[in-house]
């Protein structure tokens, strides 16, 4: 069984997700193996809030060449995860919304 903090890897933190922060918005960096709901109850569970849905977007890895060496970027899976309108902001993100 997965815990939570092994499904929510990372936040996402650029300016496009800056921008939505006020708006109860929030993206991370999650498990390929992750599903919606197991999305939404480790962001309940770690943040203490209710989140209202979940979009998950897959970018599969690309292969990318430094001079004559060749590699592969990693395939993640984020998810985008919008919170009720009840509830409170996650704290970790407090400050960063413009």
């Amino acid at each position: 069984m997965k815990t939570f903090e092994d499904v929510i890897i990372k936040p996402v933190l650029t300016e496009k997700t800056y921008a939505v922060i006020s708006d109860k918005r929030y993206c991370f960096v999650v498990d390929r193996r992750a599903n919606k709901t197991e999305i939404k109850q480790a962001v309940e569970a770690l943040f203490g809030v209710k989140v209202e849905k979940v979009n998950t977007v897959t970018t599969i890895g690309k292969v990318k060449r430094m001079g004559r060496s060749e590699g592969m970027t990693s395939t993640v899976k984020k998810a985008y995860v919008v919170l009720k309108k009840d509830s409170k902001p996650i704290a970790f993100f407090e400050g960063m919304a413009q």
